[in-house]
């Protein structure tokens, strides 16, 4: 899951942990959607967010993570 919330990034800041928090890694608003967009394909799921919305709703890339692993039953 990493490897496509980092896709995006630079390669020096691909290297992600879980405690990355989205905005120091350079993550902004347009590309949380896009990678929404992307995580939501690669697992065929829906990730309630707000596009509307400038505040991220997933501050840290283990945020994302465990929404994922709680939206597909994955532990």
């Amino acid at each position: 899951m990493t490897a496509l919330i980092g896709k995006k990034l630079p390669p020096d800041k691909r290297n992600l942990q879980m405690a990355d928090w989205l905005d120091e890694i350079g993550i902004d608003s347009l590309m949380a959607v896009e990678m929404i967009f992307d995580l939501e394909a690669k697992f065929d799921i829906q990730i309630p967010f707000n596009a509307n919305d400038a505040k991220l709703e997933f501050e840290t890339v283990g945020e994302i993570v465990a929404a994922i692993k709680k939206i597909t039953g994955k532990s």
